[in-house]
């Protein structure tokens, strides 16, 4: 079915199935970035994980597919967009299977980075392939339509999850992937055409050892700031080595003939300011689901499939409003929307940083809403102005620059704002710690999970009152938490208002008739 030629000007005869099958692929790896917060607890108790066992669990899938997407694009360019997301496929099933049947830590988190290498193959071919399959006057609504889904990832995650674990094995988490994985694979094979760089390129091996080098150390420093401290010498170093990485990289590319990632292309500022905002975006949203999940379960007492369901506005308005926003540009100007949506998901925040233990629900999905709808105006935007900036010939390593401004804004968006979190609610926590026995002091001052862990093995009275600490803590914390996510998102609105070239931004205007020619 993919073995047609067809007009690039038209666009392929069946690209909204392919897009369909595109948003399958990516849902499914955005959502293994967010549905382990729901699982940890389940995998803790059935591998005694330790706390730096946990933290990497969750953290080496990200790891990986950050320091990977941009070396990922490139070879998805170079050797054929299709194969890149089949193999993608393939290595992500093939660690999930080998991840539901551990029975220790550590191999867990070895098959969760290889998980990430996969997801590294299939996200920026999934971007790249809607670059080629919709023509030029339809691929802002179809980048629209794949930025809804990418936004909703994050919040059907930890309800696929939750479903889950209310009837299955802590593994059951990672073995759901299998079955979609070999039906995206099915779909994959006979919907999606291939395309490549018809330039033929060669493989820029020295850059993208550059860039994983950069971009995975920053990445670790940015996970391990929170754990170690950020002037611990493991941070410093690691930040020392991915500055070192980074400068290497550009200097590197500036002096290829066929660099895999020009750094001159920052100079167009629709490349540059789309890259600011979409890591913007990103490092708020990603926050914001850590703190939030957190509040739902230990401030409120939900089950984790409660808090969940109570997150499902987000997913809902993303999938609403994205595909409608490209029409809304078109009238009052990519800048506007923008700097509209960054506006509207930082009064999200400040009406999430007026959250109390008494709030009612119908507050708490307004805050969801009013994010939500703010990031899907802006990052389809965003996401389009990153793409259309570049040749169509880089596709791949345009798509994955989005990726990556994601992923990195995203781990850095926990490890702040989670640290923020923290700082606030052990200033609240300090003066009751003396009356807390001293084998619980370290998980009582450690988070407010600790604090409630606590209570159960206290007397009712003194659980009540540490309870009611901890939760007047917490609040305290979550509230400078969402009130600098607001600040961030003001700020960023600002500079969007005052840099954001309000034009569509000028790539290469439309691949040769050959590109278009495809193979199975």
């Amino acid at each position: 079915m993919s073995d047609i030629s067809f007009d690039p000007t038209e666009g392929h005869p069946q690209r909204k199935a392919i897009l369909g099958v595109l948003c399958l692929s990516l849902v499914l790896i955005v959502a293994s970035v967010s549905s382990l917060n729901v699982a940890i607890p389940a995998i803790v108790n059935a591998l005694e994980a330790t706390q730096t066992e946990q933290l990497w669990i969750l953290d080496s899938y990200a790891l990986v597919f950050a320091g990977l997407l941009l070396p990922a694009g490139a070879l998805g360019d170079r050797y054929g967009r299709k194969g890149a997301l089949l193999v993608g496929m393939a290595i992500f099933g093939t660690f999930a299977v080998f991840a539901s049947f551990m029975d220790a830590a550590e191999p867990l988190i070895a098959l969760r980075a290889g998980m990430g290498i996969g997801a590294a193959l299939i996200m920026p071919a999934t971007l790249s392939i809607i670059t080629n399959v919709y023509p030029p006057h339809e691929r802002a609504q179809a980048i629209a339509v794949w930025a809804g889904f990418a936004g909703a990832g994050g919040a059907i995650g930890p309800l696929m999850s939750g479903l889950l674990l209310e009837r299955f094995w802590w593994g059951s988490v990672f073995f759901v992937n299998v079955p979609i994985v070999v039906v995206a694979m099915v779909l994959i094979v006979r919907l999606v055409p291939s395309s490549r760089d018809l330039q033929q390129r060669k493989l820029d091996l020295v850059g993208a050892g550059l860039s994983i080098v950069g971009l995975g150390t920053l990445v670790f420093g940015i996970i391990e700031g929170p754990e170690k401290g950020w002037t611990s010498t493991t941070v410093l170093g690691a930040f020392a080595v991915a500055v070192i990485g980074i400068v290497t990289f550009v200097w590197w590319e500036l002096r290829q003939d066929d660099p895999m990632l020009d750094p001159r292309f920052f100079r167009n500022r629709a490349f540059s300011i789309g890259s600011l905002t979409i890591t913007v975006g990103f490092a708020v949203m990603f926050g914001m689901f850590f703190v939030l999940t957190l509040y739902l379960q230990f401030v409120l007492g939900h089950s984790a499939l409660g808090a969940a369901v109570r997150t499902l506005p987000f997913a809902a308005t993303m999938i609403i409003v994205s595909p409608r926003t490209p029409a809304l540009g078109e009238r009052i100007g990519r800048r506007a929307v923008v700097a509209g949506g960054l506006a509207v998901q930082a009064t999200g925040f400040l009406v999430a940083s007026r959250l109390t233990p008494e709030t009612p629900y119908v507050v708490i999905a307004l805050a969801i809403i009013l994010m939500a709808a703010g990031l899907a105006a802006f990052m389809p935007a965003s996401t389009e102005a990153i793409v259309s900036s570049l040749p169509d010939d880089k596709a791949g390593v345009g798509s994955a620059m989005n990726d990556t401004t994601r992923e990195v804004g995203g781990a850095l968006g926990i490890a702040l704002l989670g640290s923020i979190l923290s700082q606030g609610y052990r200033n609240g926590i300090e003066p009751v710690l003396g009356m807390v026995p001293e084998q619980f002091r370290g998980f009582v001052s450690d988070s407010i999970g600790g604090a409630v862990f606590a209570a159960d093995a206290a007397p009712p009275e003194a659980a009540a009152q540490l309870l009611a600490t901890a939760n007047d803590a917490f609040i305290d914390g979550l509230q400078a938490t969402f009130l600098t996510g607001a600040g961030v998102g003001f700020v960023t609105a600002l500079i969007v208002w005052f840099l954001h070239p309000d034009r569509q931004p000028t790539g290469d205007a439309e691949p040769p008739a050959v590109a278009a020619t495809l193979d199975a």
